[in-house]
């Protein structure tokens, strides 16, 4: 098995701060490609995320890469040292974008054309791709099998007088490696079921396995991603060791308490809590918003880390806890959501995106609710001066604590973070239902000090949202203090 890095650099777009390679307020293509060699140079994380899901991107970074800062790759091989991997957008879901796929899978094999010139031997710069929303193992197997039969597959097929690959030349890899990315509590649960249909079929020695964070926040609550991801990775775990394979989970967290408090100055926390973890993402407000060196020595941090047994997790005692938050949270959504809405268009961009519907959208169709993504959802709900953490608490009993900090030592720790960030006094903006909501939430007790600093900020935000007075500005300022967008 190759090295698999322990830090995966993404490009969401959850930072104020823009990095200084970045001409504007919104990364372009070309300041990805910019940002991929700084990463690899600068911040020495050896693994880069190129991301189709959602977004527009550059077809031809690994020969901008290459032809830009040849003497880095010269002394570093593309492939090798270092990693490029794809997220692609999943056709069982969005149907408009299975061309985009295809597209892709071609790119891969293109790229190794350029770089096996570059560097004058076979070199195979990507050979790994992560898709998204898997539901099943047909969904990861679709796109293997894609691969194998109709891109590198075809260089057998005769054309005219002579096969594709006297034609075009030889196509490798012969053969990639799909990352399934689960994201729904249904399928974060049954991870374990998606394993072992799929190595099954595919007699695979390893698996990297993607677990959101984000966007089961969004549909859970925080507090609900966290035992749906505790409970799938003590799952994972022990269908590994039936099976004689290596797992190896990838988290996705962000900054925000609510996608995964995970930071340069406080990622031990996040290492203790989840020691089964192989991969950690590095998003964008990770890498821009602190002291560089401060992400150079968490990422060499990470980097050292051993990987462990996840903590044991009772399943019947975690889920009638899940079942209250995740309902009492769906209620509050639906209390907040046009405030919500009306808030987010005010978020700045950071980076350029297609529009689309959030998972939100996908999995709670019945009840008709639309909300923006996820980093946009905390960004409105922190410029209100309601952290989202805390939305679901509410049906919290003191016997629930127990339960919850039995498989999250730092549930008080992290609700304390977000706590720091409510504006009281903005609460009277929300409506009496969830009033009351959150002050049920304040009497279990945990202990905080408010941020004078951002209550002033989103009390502003307030103010000027009501008399339409532009507030993008603000939202900006509140960022800065928290050290995060959303």
């Amino acid at each position: 098995m190759k090295y698999v890095p322990r830090c995966m650099s993404t490009q969401h777009p959850d930072n104020v701060r823009q990095p200084f390679f970045c001409d504007g307020t919104v990364m372009e293509w070309e300041d990805e490609v910019k940002e991929a060699f700084y990463v690899y140079s600068h911040l020495k994380c050896r693994e880069q995320l190129w991301d189709y899901e959602g977004k527009e991107v550059d077809n031809f970074v690994v020969k901008k890469l290459l032809s830009r800062y040849e003497n880095y790759f010269k002394k570093k091989t593309l492939g090798e040292d270092l990693r490029l991997t794809f997220r692609v957008p999943n056709p069982s879901v969005e149907k408009t974008e299975g061309k985009v796929l295809v597209e892709t899978l071609m790119t891969i094999a293109r790229s190794s054309d350029t770089a096996s010139l570059f560097y004058d031997r076979d070199v195979v710069p990507i050979f790994e791709v992560a898709i998204p929303m898997c539901s099943s193992a047909k969904d990861v197997l679709k796109v293997r099998y894609f691969y194998k039969n109709f891109i590198s597959g075809i260089e057998e097929n005769t054309l005219v007088d002579e096969k594709v690959k006297d034609w075009i030349g030889r196509i490798e890899p012969k053969d990639i490696g799909v990352i399934p990315l689960v994201e729904t509590k249904d399928a974060i649960l049954r991870s374990h079921e998606i394993i072992k249909e799929y190595i099954t079929e595919t007699k695979d020695e390893y698996l990297r396995f993607w677990i959101a964070r984000s966007d089961t926040a969004l549909n859970y609550s925080s507090l609900g991603a966290v035992l749906i991801i505790k409970t799938a990775l003590d799952k994972i775990d022990r269908i590994a060791e039936e099976m004689s394979v290596d797992i190896l989970p990838i988290l996705g967290c962000g900054s925000a308490p609510f996608r995964g408090n995970f930071t340069p100055q406080d990622y031990e926390h996040i290492l203790r809590g989840y020691p089964s973890v192989h991969t950690f993402t590095i998003q964008s407000s990770f890498k821009y918003d602190n002291d560089e060196e401060d992400v150079k020595k968490a990422i060499e941090g990470i980097e050292k880390n051993i990987k462990r047994k996840p903590l044991p997790v009772e399943e019947e005692k975690i889920l009638p806890v899940l079942e209250k938050v995740s309902a009492a949270y769906e209620r509050e959504v639906s209390l907040i959501a046009d405030m919500v809405n009306r808030m987010a268009v005010y978020v700045p961009e950071r980076r350029m995106r297609k529009l689309h519907v959030g998972l939100f959208g996908y999995s709670r169709s019945l009840s008709r609710i639309h909300l923006p993504r996820a980093i946009k959802f905390c960004a409105a709900l922190y410029s209100y001066g309601l952290p989202p953490e805390l939305l679901g608490l509410d049906a919290l009993d003191e016997n629930d604590v127990e339960v919850v900090e039995e498989v999250y030592p730092n549930f008080r720790k992290d609700i304390a973070t977000s706590l720091q960030y409510l504006n009281k006094e903005n609460l009277k903006y929300f409506p009496a239902e969830m009033q009351e909501r959150i002050a049920k939430v304040l009497r279990l007790g945990i202990e905080y000090e408010e941020n004078t600093q951002h209550a002033t900020i989103t009390k502003i935000i307030v103010k000027n949202l009501e008399k339409q007075i532009p507030i993008e500005e603000d939202i900006l300022r509140a960022g800065w203090v928290r050290g995060f967008l959303g």
